[in-house]
């Protein structure tokens, strides 16, 4: 049998995830495919580092959490074509939690507004959710 776990306890789990996380935390997006696990090195070229809003992602409910506000870069830092993300506590040095990009419909972890970047050219977090296992 698989574990399941009430609804209070997945947001539970969420809200305790974004508070681990901290205020203000930094998105790095990069190119080609996560590393093995978020305490590994960086792989890839860094494209966009982001500080995203101080509360980033709503409340918890139904055992999802969704981003809060405007998640975006003004100006990309580097040219080529985005494969994941990263997402670092603010000192943008302790890597929290990763996954792959894509464009909707593509399947990946967090939806981008455009997957090929261009140095000073703005893009946007279009959706990107939590969902707590154990339903």
């Amino acid at each position: 049998m698989t574990n399941q776990l009430a609804t209070d306890v997945r947001n539970a789990m969420l809200d305790a995830w974004e508070t681990q996380i901290g205020p203000s935390p930094i998105l790095k997006i990069r190119t080609g495919a996560p590393p093995a696990n978020a305490s590994a090195a960086d792989t890839g070229t860094a494209l966009s580092s982001a500080t995203l809003p101080a509360d980033f992602m709503a409340a918890s409910s139904g055992g999802s959490k969704a981003k809060l506000g405007t998640w975006q870069d003004l100006a990309a830092d580097a040219a080529g074509t985005a494969g994941h993300y990263r997402l670092y506590a603010s000192d943008g040095v302790t890597c929290k939690m990763q996954g792959t990009v894509s464009l909707a419909g593509g399947g990946g972890d967090m939806i981008l507004s455009a997957l090929v970047l261009d140095v000073g050219v703005k893009f946007t977090v279009t959706t990107w959710t939590l969902t707590q296992g154990g339903a």
